[in-house]
């Protein structure tokens, strides 16, 4: 890209994707945030420019790309500066979906390219389990046992949950991280038919007392069931997935750094290792760097019309009304149809 990228929000994750960036050779990088202590943070560690205001950051220079690493509440704000300027863009996971609808309108009228984030789906892990899956590797699928969680106060362990946007009732951890597991799982097997779901406010954690922090969603895939367990309780992080072919077992547990394949032909276990570079310092050391620098890799090949993104805006629409489906599972006692 011959013009500047600007990155809004500079945060755990704007910090995040200007690094991602860098890693990918760019360097004509501007970060937006309206505190100085980010700004002159961001300034020390990446020796990039910063601004205070959008209008600062569109007067003074010309953008091929936006991201926008901001609390998900008021993502729309700028995604709708994007469409109207006609500006390719990248947004971190969603929660809420504040004028999709009209977004989604406005930008295929636009033909602008709107890149919502599908962090997982990069996973060395998940890309191998996608290609086992999608080639009936394991016979027919009965059900798949899927567990996602960490404890809210070890996400950033250099701040309190009550300074961000995880300890409120909207965009809470918990249900943030369903739409965050749905994409992928969604992006390898489709949408489920009905779901049914319960979700509660278990443990009232100290700074994000009002959050819901369990959810459990049973999807219905016609043939198959898929069990999604999603909390931000763990005292250890966890993700586990247990998928039941009738011809083959998959395990995979993201400590191992491998998925196993149970064979009952020859009564032994198949070890597929991959490979992982080392988490940033205060992540989980399973919070592989790779799969963001991957991800934003991607939304550049996009941003310049060599491949599509592999998620977009109606799809992220799709994953939120799934999550919406399971809180009005449990509000009103019945199984959904989607």
């Amino acid at each position: 890209m011959k013009n500047f990228i600007l990155v809004i929000g500079l945060g755990s994750m704007g910090k995040r994707r200007i690094r991602n960036l860098q890693a990918l050779g760019i360097k004509n990088i501007i970060g937006l945030d309206n505190r100085e202590d980010r700004r002159q943070e961001t300034r020390e560690k990446y020796q990039i420019k910063t601004v205070s205001s959008f209008d600062e950051a569109i007067t003074n220079y010309i953008f091929d790309a936006f991201v926008i690493s901001l609390p998900p509440a008021i993502h729309h704000i700028y995604m709708k500066k994007a469409i109207e300027l006609g500006i390719s863009t990248f947004i971190e996971a969603s929660v809420v979906d504040t004028d999709f609808d009209q977004m989604i309108r406005d930008a295929k009228e636009k033909n602008v390219c709107l890149a919502p984030s599908c962090t997982l789906f990069f996973h060395p892990a998940i890309k191998k389990i996608a290609e086992i899956v999608q080639n009936n590797e394991l016979g027919k699928i009965s059900n798949f046992l899927y567990h996602s969680g960490q404890y809210l106060p070890d996400w950033h362990t250099y701040e309190d949950v009550s300074e961000y946007y995880v300890s409120k009732k909207e965009t809470g951890g918990g249900r943030e991280i369903v739409p965050f597991e749905l994409t992928w799982i969604t992006l390898v097997l489709g949408f489920p038919k009905r779901v049914v779901g319960l979700y509660k406010n278990a443990i009232q954690i100290e700074g994000a007392n009002d959050i819901d922090d369990t959810y459990n969603l049973l999807m219905d895939y016609g043939q198959s069931i898929f069990n999604l367990s999603v909390d931000v309780v763990s005292r250890h992080a966890t993700r586990r997935l247990v998928i039941n072919g009738d011809k083959k077992q998959l395990y995979w547990n993201w400590d191992d750094n491998m998925i196993k394949v149970y064979d009952p032909e020859v009564n032994d276990w198949k070890e597929i290792k991959y490979e992982t570079i080392a988490a940033q310092n205060g992540y989980n050391k399973n919070i592989t760097e790779q799969m963001y620098i991957d991800e934003m890799k991607a939304f550049l090949m996009a941003a310049n019309n060599e491949r599509p993104f592999p998620n977009n805006l109606e799809h992220d629409h799709q994953v939120l009304k799934v999550l919406y489906a399971v809180e009005s599972s449990d509000n009103n006692d019945v199984i959904e149809k989607l």
